[in-house]
């Protein structure tokens, strides 16, 4: 009766802080081993700063405990190892008889901060050797917002005044979607390309809305089950509520 979910994504693509906006909170999660067992915080805080997390572990957020989220670490070290742990952890998540150890959907960072290398050689092994079977993978381009600055400088560099928001907003737009373009070009050719595309901005808000990666994951699942158990697993969003209610 929980609703899983593996984030995989660079150290600096905003991962923990779309889990806090996802659970409504602040707060760092509570982390459980393979076991069930609670892991001291202290013991592996130079880890956590780094973005690091034993993909094995639990991450659970006491503002909601429905979702259980695992972290997988960024792979542009190239490290064989990790590479082959997550795809180890991934295989056997995504095809166990236990129901309750499933994984049910995967959001996988990217972010626009580093839009000039949007596909490391990592990522492109993922999309080119990981087969998730039933479970999605949704590319969510994270840090979205750090465009309006990319497109202050292209208005800049035409000469055009930066004065009017509304000149501003449609260049980010422009840019965002050029990006999104891109990525889209880059990843269709993999094997196994991701289901979806989400850009995200904004998640350090405390007020960021999180119904589109909500609604997206939620159209992503092939199982009517599964999204019934996502809606009940939520609990800020109550149009997302309504909106499948009314498609059901």
């Amino acid at each position: 009766r929980r609703f899983r979910i593996l984030v995989m994504g660079r150290a600096n693509a905003g991962k923990t802080t779309i889990l806090q906006r996802v659970c409504n909170t602040t707060d760092q999660p509570e982390i459980f081993n393979g076991k069930g067992e609670k892991v001291d915080v202290a013991l592996v805080q130079g880890s956590l700063a780094r973005g690091y997390h034993n993909i094995e572990d639990e991450l659970i957020f006491q503002s909601n405990p429905g979702f259980v989220f695992h972290d997988s670490c960024g792979f542009e070290a190239g490290s064989g190892v990790q590479f082959d742990k997550m795809k180890k952890f991934v295989m056997d998540r995504a095809n166990t008889r236990q129901l309750d150890e499933r994984i049910h959907a995967i959001w996988y960072c990217i972010p626009m901060t580093d839009s000039h290398r949007m596909v490391t050689a990592g990522e492109a092994k993922f999309f080119n050797e990981c087969d998730t079977g039933h479970v999605p993978v949704i590319a969510l381009l994270t840090k979205a917002d750090i465009l309006e600055l990319e497109a202050i400088e292209e208005l800049q560099d035409q000469g055009l005044s930066v004065d009017d928001a509304g000149r501003v907003a449609d260049m980010e737009k422009k840019i965002l979607n050029n990006h999104t373009t891109k990525l889209k070009d880059w990843l269709k050719e993999k094997r196994f390309p991701p289901h979806d595309y989400l850009s995200l901005g904004g998640m350090e808000q405390q007020d960021a809305d999180c119904a589109p990666l909500l609604t997206c994951t939620a159209n992503a699942l092939s199982e009517e089950g599964l999204q019934q158990l996502l809606i009940s697993t939520q609990q800020s969003n109550l149009e997302l509520c309504i909106e499948l209610a009314i498609l059901k």
